[in-house]
């Protein structure tokens, strides 16, 4: 399965897209869009796939979903929490009976490597003191991850004592890029996001009691269902892709299908 990878940030690139609507649907290419968090994983499976050309835009899922509405030439959503895949849902923006959560996910604090501290998820932590600098964190008020970080340091109680230090990414593959370059003292990313780094280390994870749970939902956006999305939608549900999705750290929701 050819690939193709573009990293979308704005509503401005979806008028720029639709006037190629037509032609991507002609040659049979499958348009997926994706949680930025899911980047490596979906381009591992893709190397596994030959026979569907695979067209792959990532970003927050918030971007991507309102880029769907917007018109955006999209086959296959999958997004890093249910709100997202609802608001669609809610608007008959995609083909409800394909909806199913797919794989799930854990959120971790990084560092920098050699710039560690100790730390605990637990309200008797004291984590603001535990660190100088700031804390990265993807866009609170609409990209999940962020969502998921803000849930987290407020049952901890720690929100409103970091608040001035917290550095909002597009994404968060930006608030680890902070992390990495050395921006912030400190990220809350996903974990499998800090698998695939070199440049960052793992302190400790968050309990899923303290945030919603992690899953991503992923459903056929309405009028888009052709036999190559469908090829896809089964591919990505199966059996062997639930290995690779385990192998990048990723939690399968449910048990795939035989299908090869």
């Amino acid at each position: 399965m050819a690939s193709h990878y573009t990293n979308i940030v704005g509503l401005a690139v979806a008028a720029l897209i639709l006037g190629s609507s037509a032609s991507l649907r002609s040659d049979g290419a499958v348009t997926v869009y994706a949680a930025a968090s899911l980047v490596n994983v979906l381009e591992s499976l893709d190397e596994e796939l030959s026979d569907v050309t695979l067209r792959l835009s990532v970003g927050g899922s918030s971007t991507l979903a309102k880029q769907i509405e917007h018109g955006a030439p999209a086959d296959l959503f999958l997004s890093a929490n249910a709100d997202w895949m609802d608001y669609l849902q809610a608007r008959d923006l995609i083909e409800a009976e394909t909806r199913s959560d797919l794989i799930g996910n854990a959120v971790a604090l990084v560092a920098l490597k050699g710039s560690g501290f100790l730390f605990r998820a637990e309200r008797d932590f004291d984590l603001p003191n535990a660190f100088r600098g700031r804390l990265a964190i993807a866009d609170p008020n609409h990209v999940p991850a962020g969502l998921y970080a803000r849930q987290a340091l407020e049952a901890l109680g720690w929100w409103e004592r970091l608040s001035r230090r917290l550095v909002p990414a597009v994404d968060v593959r930006g608030a680890l890029s902070f992390v990495e370059r050395g921006e912030c003292s400190a990220g809350i990313v996903y974990v499998t996001d800090a698998a695939m780094s070199d440049r960052v280390v793992v302190l400790g994870t968050f309990p899923e009691s303290l945030h919603d749970p992690v899953v991503y939902p992923m459903a056929v956006v309405r009028g888009r269902e052709t036999p190559n999305v469908t090829r896809v939608l089964s591919a990505l549900r199966s059996n062997w892709a639930g290995e690779v999705f385990a192998k990048h750290g990723f939690r399968r929701s449910q048990p795939g299908s035989e299908e090869e």
